[in-house]
């Protein structure tokens, strides 16, 4: 059940993306190799969030099952304890915690900077192939370009460039030669340019001034450059731990805000715990919702994991905006899981009644019927 949670849930997080890969596939000539990278280089960044997901479905799942075939009665008919019966469901959750931390440290790190680099390959290339001579060129972003040859290592010659991208000043850039030069570290694309001149002319005319130059750098944006970044995952998400720990330092040095990167620090060691906390809190909620079947316990992990997740980004997004203390903003929704799980494994144990959580998913399993017989008499 836990791998087949990860599978499911993997691919309906893939769905938000397959939308931007058609577009890529029919605009730029994506090939199906590079998507299928795309897809790998992804993979981290939705295993970080389905493994506690699937942890949670699958200890709902398997418990309901137990309650529901009278498994839990023979059990308990044995003397055997909530606690001891928990043993499994440790070692369950110690592997979830391992594999989460493997995602989060190393996996998403190398997945986001791969991601990132093979969209900027793409970039690049349709840069270096749209470059025609004698014909203008308007793919790049509030710049207008025209090269009269260009010759196979990305060398141009006789340049010609409009650029608008100065607010009130406009200014046209001639050059004997430029060169295409692709800088992986900023992932950008860089045009140098050699032996030339800029002419600069303010909107309402009244100032002209020329400059020669013997060297200068541009950097070409496309018009969805920014797009494709976000789509990306561009950030602080590709740092690793050691990489992490020192921007903050430096950040800090310089006296700039630094609380998006700390709440992504916190976050490689909060998200990896919350799998010991889903998978002893599925176990008591899988057995209380053994009478609405496996589409209840279903129900009530959907519920927990909205619930949880609704308040981590609520709490994630404070501390980004330093309203609450960055380091500890992403554990608050795990300390609050952690009193809950303790409550319930406590009542478990000493099999005292718990009203209050019976109601809940009394509830949530009613409206998991309704919805049921609602989309069952829709389909008729």
């Amino acid at each position: 059940m836990f791998l087949i949670s990860i599978f499911a849930i993997t691919m309906v997080l893939y769905l938000d993306k397959f939308l931007f890969m058609a577009e890529m596939i029919v605009n730029r000539g994506v090939s199906f190799v590079e998507i299928m990278l795309m897809m790998i280089y992804l993979s981290p960044a939705f295993l970080a969030i389905t493994i506690p997901m699937s942890v949670l479905m699958a200890s709902v799942v398997t418990f309901n099952q137990l309650s529901a075939n009278n498994e839990w009665v023979a059990m308990k008919a044995c003397n055997l304890s909530f606690l001891q019966l928990m043993k499994p469901v440790l070692f369950f959750s110690l592997v979830g915690y391992l594999a989460a931390n493997v995602v989060m440290f190393w996996a998403l790190p190398w997945g986001n900077q791969s991601y990132k680099v093979l969209v900027y390959d793409i970039i690049k290339n349709r840069a270096n192939v749209d470059i025609k001579p004698n014909v203008f060129n308007r793919d790049f972003k509030d710049l207008i370009l025209l090269v009269k040859k260009r010759h196979q290592n990305s060398l141009l010659e006789g340049v010609f460039i409009a650029d608008t991208s100065n607010d009130g000043n406009s200014q046209i850039i001639t050059a004997k030669q430029g060169v295409i030069f692709p800088n992986r570290e900023t992932l950008k694309i860089q045009l140098k340019l050699s032996n030339g001149t800029i002419h600069k002319l303010s909107n309402d005319g009244g100032d002209y001034r020329t400059l020669n130059f013997d060297r200068y750098d541009m950097n070409l944006g496309l018009p969805d450059t920014e797009r494709l970044e976000k789509k990306a995952l561009a950030g602080n998400r590709e740092l690793s731990l050691a990489q992490t720990k020192e921007k903050i330092m430096a950040l800090k040095k310089n006296g700039i805000a630094t609380s998006k990167l700390e709440v992504e620090l916190s976050k490689k060691f909060s998200i990896p715990f919350t799998c010991l906390l889903f998978a002893f809190l599925g176990a008591p909620l899988g057995i209380k919702s053994s009478r609405s079947g496996k589409s209840g316990s279903f129900g009530v992990a959907v519920f927990v994991i909205v619930i949880y997740y609704v308040g981590f980004i609520l709490t994630q997004n404070l501390g980004r905006i330093g309203a609450i203390h960055s380091y500890t903003s992403v554990w608050i929704p795990n300390i609050i899981l952690t009193v809950v799980v303790v409550y319930v494994v406590y009542k478990m144990q000493k099999e005292l009644p718990f009203k209050f959580t019976e109601a809940c998913i009394g509830f949530m399993t009613t409206a998991v019927e309704f919805c049921k017989k609602l989309f069952g008499k829709v389909k008729n």
